[in-house]
């Protein structure tokens, strides 16, 4: 094998900001709940960077990426075989899957950094209110029976992939399943019986939204292994996609309060960058800022739509990601284009219809697996151990409750 240096140095930059992205989400959650819950909801996502990585190094990269549909040899197209377990086998001359001059352990420790933050997003759904040792099994289960076989099937030449699916950095394979994992958790789960607080620190918000946007760029542009033009258009869709749906979410919110709210802005920004995701290396710079303006009003409105129907999504997730994670897929359907990237396909507009109903097909499919699969789950594990906190808990706070820690000592 011949290691190309530079797309394998660009390939660990993008894997630093892939993994920098889950402290992101930590204060981006964290600030949004009540000073009480701060740190039950960051150790979600930074307990993920550790037992994750576990279970990736132990059977996650395996199952996702050994093994393919059209030699036979994986798990009838849905998850690959035990040939990687452990990392066995891969060695210092092993070339990755997708770019032959990058190598395998590069690949792997990328591949990671998605496996961590995906379910770390589900957990803005259910915060404050489930035991942290459900939490732990659900995140277990759900990477293995949810993350893993999307990997697969998507990515690792499973049986989505023989449909010519397209996600070029996880609409599918992380926002969609995440989002509707959060969904189902809120059902299962329920309403809070002690009303939160609200957002304690929306300065912590604004740090976690610029350390996601930042990493973001690494999640989209590093989705193309190499460095190149499509490197390049992916980079700069991403920002686009956020800037105009941050703008489009702050005018709507703006004309319904009659109050540009900071808070707005955050989160119509995130809601961009989900819905860009599937889409950031197949369209065209133009499409990218009409894909961030849909994702800002159509995610506002799912917000709005869980509010009426009174879901306690605590923190947005099945209306940011779950919504813009599908929106994006779909719309991806619709707007990709080859004359953006020659190693993509043709999508509705430029006359290609069956591209676009294998997407929809696809995340619809994904919708269905990953709410009947998270709720299920759920169910299991409360046989187990409770999932749901008491109200006694929820009164006194997660952080002391459960951690016996707080995150701001009042002074005496």
């Amino acid at each position: 094998m011949i290691i190309d240096t530079g797309n394998t140095a660009f390939m660990l930059l993008c894997s630093s900001l892939v993994m920098l992205m889950t402290p992101g989400l930590a204060f981006f959650y964290g600030g949004l709940v009540g000073r009480k819950n701060v740190l039950a909801i960051m150790i979600q996502s930074f307990v993920s960077m550790g037992w994750t990585t576990v279970l990736w190094w132990a059977f996650g990269f395996s199952l996702c990426f050994s093994g393919d549909l059209k030699s036979g040899t994986d798990f009838f197209g849905i998850l690959g075989n035990f040939n990687w377990v452990f990392l066995r086998g891969i060695t210092l001359d092993t070339p990755s899957l997708i770019n032959p001059s990058i190598p395998m352990i590069v690949f792997c420790a990328y591949q990671m950094m998605f496996a961590i933050i995906t379910p770390a997003l589900i957990t803005g759904a259910f915060a404050n209110r489930v035991t942290f040792k459900a939490y732990m099994l659900f995140l277990t289960g759900w990477l293995t029976l949810v993350y893993f076989p999307f990997v697969h099937m998507v990515w690792g030449g499973g049986i989505m992939a023989s449909w010519g699916v397209l996600d070029f950095a996880g609409g599918i394979v992380v926002h969609n399943i995440a989002g509707i994992a959060a969904l189902a958790s809120v059902l299962y789960v329920g309403r809070r019986k002690v009303p939160d607080s609200g957002p304690h620190s929306i300065p912590l918000v604004a740090l976690g939204t610029g350390m996601l946007w930042f990493g973001w760029y690494g999640f989209n542009a590093g989705s193309e292994f190499r460095v190149d033009s499509v490197t390049a258009v992916a980079f700069l869709n991403t920002d686009l996609a956020a800037s105009f749906a941050a703008i489009a979410w702050l005018c709507i919110d703006w004309m319904t309060t009659k109050r540009p709210k900071f808070l707005g802005l955050l989160t119509g920004a995130v809601a961009g960058l989900a819905t860009i995701t599937p889409a950031a290396g197949y369209v065209s710079p133009a499409t990218a800022c009409l894909i961030g303006i849909v994702a800002g009003v159509v995610c506002f409105y799912a917000v709005a739509l869980k509010n009426k129907l009174r879901w306690d999504d605590a923190l947005d997730v099945w209306g940011v990601h779950g919504v813009g994670g599908f929106l994006g897929i779909v719309l991806c359907g619709i707007f990709a284009t080859t004359l953006f990237n020659p190693a993509g396909v043709d999508g509705l507009l430029r006359g290609n219809t069956h591209f676009f109903l294998v997407q929809l097909g696809a995340v619809l499919l994904s919708s269905i697996w990953a709410f009947l699969f998270t709720y299920g789950m759920l169910w299991i594990i409360d046989r187990i151990t409770t999932v749901k906190v008491d109200e006694a808990g929820e009164l006194e706070g997660l952080d002391m409750a459960i951690h016996g820690e707080a995150a701001y000592v009042e002074s005496i």
